[in-house]
This record gives structure tokens, C-alpha cells and sequence, in this order.
């Protein structure tokens, strides 16, 4: 499995996302599709994206009781995104209904990763908002686990993680790492982050890169940037 930049497509309009990918000139990069798109363009905007020849992260982190989870993914799954998620705190038994919602008659699937911890909670407000007292890198973890007992393909979390969970689940256990800066840039809401040198470095598979790109002065260089250092 080869490295890839997902770009997080975070806009609230049809206009805006393809405006920002007209840009893109002959490249066609992997996108992430989250719940501000989704929401404002239906999936409609999914169906033109994928048209466009770019593979598709649906990132709607599903989190229900199992049979809704389930049903919903079957509908997702007719999208023919590539990629698509859930909370791993939904239980393992969500995650098991989910991954058969997921799975068309024939046999194929989207990739389907668990969110473990948000990139934007720190250790504070798990222990004070969640009441959960065990250490961030345990919790992580202990969700990694459950969702490779589930089926699932791998996790999305933070790039200080990934190694651990490599450690944890194995290699082909994917990683998929938001939290991800230039070193000279910003790091905005997010708590736990990394370069995109120092995520390829410590072993993860795709990195969700959105502001550094999308609120670029010319985001087109920016991915390229992006890619050289993480992928090249």
C-alpha cells in the first residue's frame, strides 16, 4: 500500500470545492469530504467529485446504535467512495455492524477506519469532559484494538500514534493521521500535530492535510510540498 496527502475539502458550497480543485490542473488528489460539505451539497457533490477522477474520504464518523450504523453505511457504500469512517467509541459491535452495512453483494467495500481520540481533545478534557482517566495513548490504543477485532481496515489518529498502533495491530493495520502542519505553520485547534516529514517518518500511511493546503496563497504548491515531503 502506498503512501497518499489526503486534502480536507472543508467548504460550506459546491462553488467553492470546485473552484479550489479547478486549480489542480492535471492532478487529480485524493479528497476528504466532511460533514460542512456534506451536509451543505448532499451527495451530489460526492457523486461530482468522484466524476472528477478523485478518490473519495467520506469523513462522516458515524456513531449510532449498531442497525443504524449499518443501514447508513449501506447507503454510503453506493456512493463508491474510497474511504469512509466511524467513532470507535461506538463499540465493537457497531463497528461489525457497520463493516457488513459496508460491504456490497459482490463482495467489495470502501476502506473503513475508526476515529480512537479527536486530534483536537487533549488528555484535559478527556479526563474532565468524558471521564475517562486512563492515559491517551492507553485509550488510543484499546480503540485501535477493538477496531482490528472488529474488521475493520485501520484507525484515523493522531501522527504521534501511528507507530504505536503499527506496533499494536501490524503493519497493514492502516494509519491515517490528521494534525498534520508545516513546520513553519500554524497549528491552529489542533493539539497533537506533526510535519508531514516527521509523519512519513514514523510510519503513516495517509496524512489529512486541510488549512495548510486549502487556505494556501497558492495551494497548489502547497500539496506539492506536501507530497515531496511525505510521500517522495
Amino acid at each position: 500500500m502506498g503512501k497518499d496527502v489526503i486534502v480536507a475539502c472543508d467548504f460550506s458550497s459546491k462553488e467553492q470545492v470546485l473552484s479550489f480543485l479547478d486549480k489542480f490542473e492535471g492532478k487529480k488528489p485524493f479528497v476528504k469530504i466532511g460533514m460542512e460539505l456534506y451536509y451543505a451539497e448532499g451527495p451530489s457533490i460526492v457523486k461530482e467529485i468522484k466524476a472528477r477522477g478523485h478518490k473519495i474520504f467520506l469523513d462522516l464518523k458515524l456513531h449510532d446504535i449498531p442497525n443504524t450504523v449499518k443501514k447508513s453505511m449501506a447507503v454510503l457504500s453506493r456512493l463508491d467512495v474510497d474511504m469512509t469512517n466511524l467513532h470507535a467509541g461506538g463499540t465493537v459491535a457497531m463497528m461489525k455492524a457497520a463493516l457488513e452495512g459496508l460491504t456490497r453483494e459482490d463482495g467489495t467495500r470502501p476502506i473503513l477506519i475508526a476515529v480512537t481520540q479527536l486530534t483536537s481533545t487533549s488528555q484535559e478534557s478527556m479526563e474532565t469532559d468524558l471521564l475517562i482517566k486512563e492515559k491517551m495513548e492507553d485509550v488510543v490504543m484499546h480503540y485501535a484494538s477493538n477496531a482490528k477485532l472488529a474488521g475493520l481496515d485501520g484507525v484515523v489518529c493522531s501522527p504521534l500514534e501511528a507507530e504505536a498502533v503499527h506496533n499494536r495491530c501490524g503493519k497493514e493495520f492502516i494509519t491515517v493521521t490528521p494534525g498534520v502542519r508545516f513546520a513553519d505553520g500554524d497549528i491552529g485547534d489542533q493539539k497533537r500535530v506533526m510535519t508531514p516529514a516527521e509523519a512519513k517518518k514514523i510510519g503513516s500511511d495517509y496524512i489529512v492535510v486541510g488549512r495548510p493546503i486549502t487556505a494556501a496563497e497558492d495551494p497548489v504548491s502547497a500539496y506539492e510540498r506536501c507530497v515531496l515531503e511525505f510521500v517522495d
